[in-house]
């Protein structure tokens, strides 16, 4: 029995309990160990994690094609887990132990505090896992992973290994970015680019050779910086090549000023010769693009900085080189000076000296940490790297050969850029909470990398033993006795960056290295759902690390969603107070109106926009679709067992089957196209408009009339309709589904692992008629039987007969609301010059259409009569005679005053779009709401014209 009131809650924790006691989302069921498989592994989120949108979005569409695929009969494996998100845990232990006051991370030493992480590990770390249950995620839970799980670190470790002795892996001296108050190296994904009100200040640096004069030109090359503290750090100034103005000093050298370092004049495109004074100060330890020009010229490489951010200059032999006598007294003055406080002292100095020309104000970007919120640095240091350029190389192979496709395929131009543009991947970070580099160092700096301490204790000896270091019978010792070769080799301490074990994803989690056969049954995957903002930073990891360990590419498709915005189409963010919570959104409406409200705003051209009301209306949608099932069980509509619904005699029966077998089709071919949001508004169109506004209201005089077949087949077909829009709503609706499908029927069985309804084909029922006519032999026969047998069904007949009872009705409404006719007024209708089958549907149809239409009567016509507004329905006039019932003349002078306000408001957004200045400095939100604003004026003036047209034709 249906209860009165929808209630989300009750629903969604009864059906997950049922869920997971019944294994229902278990890969490798027994039935179907002959079935295709059909796997997808979750982006893992952090640990740390609390569900936000993107979140929900992302693990919505998977759930919807997990269950698509699960109804179809697939093997289906969703591979859930979890990322052990190195930066954002160890903040977060460490938060904790301060919040204790407990002893710091350096005071409890690494192994007491991988203890205390591991700890809140267990206690904590299951929040995300929990909240995505809740959203319905249908993962095998019974198969969940952690990135350090014992077995998932064994392959990181073979794979480091593997790629260091294949030359893939090997450490070098580079800029990274550098995290001053976490002290380690972090990802390009975790820097924030924020827009920060600065300074251009433009320095003099002397000619050499020329008595620098603040008032001489000549004597003096002037160059602008965001950044006065790196000048200690500058190997040379450039010059554009083809600069007319200063190319001629190219070779020669200036005297970096306050510090007397004698630098080069170099020529190199990089040095904008329309861009500031011309000039630019070269910094090749303090400056990603500096780095690159450095490396060209081969110029020296001068790190002023300690990994604090503060001024490391005394004792710095690479500052110290070269620099005259006496110049030591600055090194001492900004010695450990913060750099920030180290940029006033320097800037003072310079403008005392007549080095200072000019101070400019200037917006500019500068990099922060998001989560430190610090201003990164870049930081030469010795990190571990990946040859990303080689391994990208199959990579970028498999998506020009369609190995593995993007969509939308215009994300691939995005993939190519970022790939035939890579950089080498620093993977080392310096943290103790992750997968501990497996590399050992020798007394004299000599690294050892070994899958295991003892197989590197044991290369180590042999080494050293055959340099002569220590003697075989040292060696012996060593290697029986642990405590005699303490501390001749010590482990290398960073830890790898967290995305090297997730690239690691889609073959670790199904038991690589070892041969298991989840591997061979599930590797490759099928589609990896993800955002457009970890292509290069997950996906390229994936690609490269699965074609060189599997020898194949780890997904044949990757399906790449847009972004969740606020209703105005604004991004998301704490501090603009406008983030929709999920949970709290869940809480309010339920998971299932949250998931349908995103999976019909999935498109693949723009982000979508999503606000609690817009998830309410959706809540509507399933109250809608609750009380329609009611309606049913209250009038005894029930399926009876072998009930054929092609075999219908009622015409709109056949018409609700014809519909239904037709939005079948379309929302199977939208789910294999992934478009989300078709599917999900076609299944939408047909549950509201089609089975609830028209076949359950048309229905309604059958099943409250006389009982005798065509009620009994009505109530048939009502339910064999319910039934497969709960099969086909099931994947975007899972809980309200779930629900209806056990309490209407008694069934074996659950929903989530029911049949598919078969898609439908374009046979049509001239063809079946054609097929009965047909001799032995005819080559119509079986392709219309294989249809029929597969339970195709289509019913021109039916659908030209309910089609025009719907449109006309439609059309009439529309006029009555165009018009502003109050709804107790009845109006009359004309058909003019109508066919006889239409008029004899007419006479059919006569009180449901009067009564749906508000109508006082229905006559025929030859020709429409003066004063009436004409419709054309199905290719056939309708009229409205609505002289009298309404002033003509008084609503067409409202409809030219709303077209005029129409026209206005297009004007007005063209103004706006047409200056580039709005179009380039708009923030997109604002210009896409723009766009919006002048498709609806576009779209309110199209309709207002064609009631001005009805009505000019009526006078």
């Amino acid at each position: 029995m249906i209860e009165k009131n929808y209630q989300p809650a009750d629903i969604e924790s009864r059906m997950s309990r049922i869920w997971e006691e019944s294994g229902a989302f278990k890969a490798g069921r027994p039935e179907r160990k002959d079935a295709a498989p059909f796997a997808i592994v979750i982006p893992p989120p952090n640990v740390t994690g609390s569900l936000h949108m993107g979140h929900a979005l992302n693990n919505t569409l998977q759930d919807i094609l997990c269950r698509f695929e699960r109804m179809r009969g697939r093997d289906v494996l969703w591979q859930p887990g979890t990322d052990h998100a190195g930066i954002a845990t160890q903040m977060v232990v460490e938060r904790q132990l301060m919040e204790r006051q407990e002893p710091g991370r350096r005071d409890l030493g690494r192994a007491k505090f991988l203890e205390r992480v591991w700890q809140w590990k267990a206690e904590s770390g299951d929040t995300i896992v929990n909240q995505l249950k809740r959203l319905g995620a249908s993962c095998d839970w019974s198969r969940e992973r952690f990135t350090m799980d014992e077995g998932l670190s064994r392959a990181v470790v073979k794979v480091f290994v593997e790629l260091h002795r294949a030359g893939l892996i090997y450490k070098d001296k580079r800029l990274v970015n550098w995290d001053t108050k976490l002290l380690t190296a972090v990802s390009d994904l975790e820097v924030q680019q924020i827009e920060v009100k600065g300074s251009l200040w433009y320095l003099r640096y002397p000619i050499e050779g020329k008595t620098f004069s603040p008032d001489d030109a000549s004597t003096f090359v002037v160059v602008a910086t965001t950044r006065p503290e790196t000048m200690l750090g500058d190997t040379a100034v450039a010059v554009h090549p083809d600069n007319e103005r200063l190319g001629h000093l190219i070779g020669q050298h200036v005297i970096l000023p306050l510090v007397g370092r004698r630098i080069p004049i170099i020529g190199d495109d990089y040095a904008d010769p329309e861009k500031g004074s011309g000039a630019v100060k070269i910094t090749p330890a303090h400056d990603f693009n500096d780095f690159e020009v450095g490396k060209r010229h081969g110029l020296p490489r001068i790190n002023v900085f300690d990994q604090e951010g503060c001024m490391n200059l005394v004792g710095n032999e690479d500052y110290l080189r070269g620099l005259p006598e006496g110049s030591e007294q600055l090194a001492e003055e900004l010695n450990n000076v913060e750099r920030f406080a180290a940029r006033k002292k320097l800037v003072t100095r310079l403008e005392d000296f007549g080095f200072l020309e000019k101070v400019e104000p200037n917006t500019h970007m500068v990099p922060h940490g998001d989560r430190s919120g610090v201003v990164l640095e870049p930081y030469l240091t010795d990190q571990w790297y990946v040859d990303a350029k080689t391994m990208a190389q199959p990579a970028i192979a498999a998506v020009r050969s369609g190995a593995t496709t993007f969509v939308p395929r215009n994300w691939e131009k995005t993939y190519f850029e970022w790939m035939e543009n890579i950089q080498p991947w620093c993977i080392s970070r310096q943290l103790w909470w992750g997968h501990q580099i497996p590399a050992w160092y020798g007394p004299d700096g000599k690294v050892f990398v070994a899958e295991t301490e003892e197989e590197a204790v044991g290369n180590a000896l042999g080494y050293y033993v055959e340099q002569e270091v220590i003697t075989e019978e040292q060696g012996r010792e060593m290697a029986q006795d642990p405590a005699r070769r303490e501390g001749f080799i010590t482990r290398d301490e960073d830890v790898l960056d967290t995305w090297f074990s997730s690239g690691l994803w889609p073959f670790s989690t199904l038991g690589w290295p070892d041969e298991t056969p989840e591997v061979k049954r599930y590797y490759p995957t099928n589609v990896l759902v993800t955002g457009w903002d970890i292509i290069f930073f997950w996906v390229a990891r994936m690609m490269m690390m699965g074609l060189h360990f599997m020898k194949e590419a780890p997904f044949s498709t990757v399906y790449i969603h847009r972004l969740v915005r606020d209703e105005k189409g604004a991004k998301m963010s704490k501090s603009k107070g406008n983030v929709i919570d999920p949970l709290g959104v869940i809480d309010d409406f339920g998971a299932d109106a949250l998931r349908f409200a995103l999976a019909r705003g999935a498109a693949h051209s723009h982000d979508i926009k999503l606000s609690p009301q817009l998830v309410e209306t959706n809540r509507n949608f399933a109250t809608k679709l609750w009380n329609a099932c009611r309606f049913a069980e209250m009038n005894g509509c029930e399926q009876p067992a072998g009930f054929d619904p092609t075999a219908a005699k009622e015409i709109l029966n056949r018409w609700i089957a014809h519909e239904t077998s037709r939005a079948t089709r379309e929302v199977t071919e939208a789910i294999e196209g992934y478009r989300f949001n078709d599917a999900a508004n076609t299944i939408y169109r047909f549950v509201w408009n089609v089975y609830c506004d028209w076949y359950v209201e048309l229905a309604k005089p059958v099943l409250m009339g006389e009982e005798g077949a065509a009620k009994a087949e009505t109530r048939a077909m009502t339910a064999w309709a319910r039934d497969e829009i709960l099969k086909l709503l099931h994947p975007f609706m899972p809980f309200i589904t779930e629900e209806l499908w056990a309490v209407t029927a008694k069934r074996e069985g659950l929903l989530v692992l029911a049949e598919w309804p078969r898609k439908a084909s374009s046979i049509t029922a001239e063809q079946i008629a054609a097929v009965a006519m047909a001799g032995p032999g005819d080559p119509l026969i079986a392709p219309v039987m294989a249809a029929l047998d597969a339970g195709d069904f289509s019913d021109p007949a039916a659908e030209a007969e309910i089609g025009w009872v719907v449109d006309l009705v439609t059309a009439i409404r529309s006029v009555r609301s165009e018009m502003n006719i109050p709804p107790a007024t009845l109006i009359p209708l004309v058909l003019s010059g109508t066919s006889p089958e239409t008029k004899e549907r007419a006479q059919r149809w006569n009180d449901t259409v009067k009564r749906l239409a508000r109508l006082a009567d229905i006559s025929f016509a030859d020709r429409p009569p003066e004063g009436a507004v004409q419709l054309l329905v199905r290719g056939e006039v309708v009229a409205l005679p609505l002289k009298g019932v309404i002033d003509l003349s008084a609503e067409k002078t409202r409809l030219d005053k709303e077209i005029v306000k129409a026209d206005a408001d297009i004007k007005r957004v063209d103004a706006k779009l047409g200056n580039e200045k709005f179009v380039a400095n708009a923030p997109e939100e604002i210009v896409e709401e723009e766009k919006e604003k002048r498709e609806a004026a576009v779209a309110r003036k199209a309709k207002l014209q064609e009631a001005l047209e009805r009505l000019k034709m009526a006078s």
